[in-house]
């Protein structure tokens, strides 16, 4: 390589770096617009919430760069991620009283179906398997707790509808999991839609930064689509609620 080369392969390097520095950046705005899924429109005011969040985060993001197999993983917990939300769209597409979040639901429906049909294919043609059920995932952490030191925090697959994950901070159980069953029968469906779906979103978010540098273009793009759609979709809700109920 001569110098020439060098120089343009460090310059499209530092490109690269600084556009993943803006892509993260622009995540962590959005994780950081709300204090958790009882107050979605409250604003960060000082370090507090920062303090007490990245944390969280931190231990969310090291469980899934573990080992060099960040994009196995990513799927195997999206797919049940997606399941949830696709989960709660159909409820909204029942019980929803607002045209709007009937809207935004059979959105959700559509793109994280096609996703999740896109992961699977992937999975299948990169790892030579199915996806993993929900049980599977479980039944192996179940497995990897039981040859733990007793009083290490147990680990379990989140983000799958109606589980609510053992051994993580309670703000993140939040993020993760979801209670069909409580916004199936919440008074105000529309209410409670918005208060689930905001932090689920996030934690999508979340997961997708995972995956930004990936070495597969196909994991690359999926990223870029999910930040962009679900962003969008998280301040949109966030409109209404303040809209509809402050």
């Amino acid at each position: 390589m001569n110098i020439k080369d060098f120089t343009n392969s460090t310059k499209d390097n530092k490109i690269s770096s600084q556009k993943r520095n803006v892509f993260l950046f622009g995540i962590a705005s959005i994780l950081f617009a709300t204090t958790g899924i009882h107050d979605v429109l409250a604003k960060p005011n000082s370090t507090t919430l920062q303090s007490q969040m990245m944390p969280q985060q931190g231990m969310m993001m090291q469980n899934m760069i573990a080992g060099e197999k960040t994009d196995r993983h990513f799927i195997e917990m999206m797919m049940p991620h997606h399941e949830g939300a696709v989960q709660m769209a159909n409820l909204a597409l029942k019980l929803s009283k607002r045209p709007e979040i009937r809207k935004l639901a059979e959105s959700i429906k559509s793109d994280q179906t096609r996703e999740s049909a896109q992961m699977k294919s992937w999975y299948k043609q990169w790892y030579g398997a199915e996806v993993p059920s929900t049980m599977t995932m479980m039944n192996q952490g179940d497995m990897m707790d039981m040859a733990k030191p007793m009083g290490t925090p147990m680990t379990k697959p989140v983000g799958m509808p109606m589980t609510k994950p053992i051994g993580m901070p309670m703000g993140m159980q939040n993020m993760m999991a979801v209670d069909l069953k409580a916004l199936e029968t919440a008074p105000n469906f529309d209410q409670a839609f918005i208060k689930e779906m905001i932090p689920h979103h996030k934690m999508a978010l979340m997961m997708s930064s995972m995956i930004v540098d990936s070495d597969r273009p196909e994991m690359r793009t999926l990223s870029r689509e999910i930040v962009q759609a679900q962003s969008t979709e998280i301040e949109q809700m966030r409109q209404w609620y303040k809209a509809w109920y402050k």
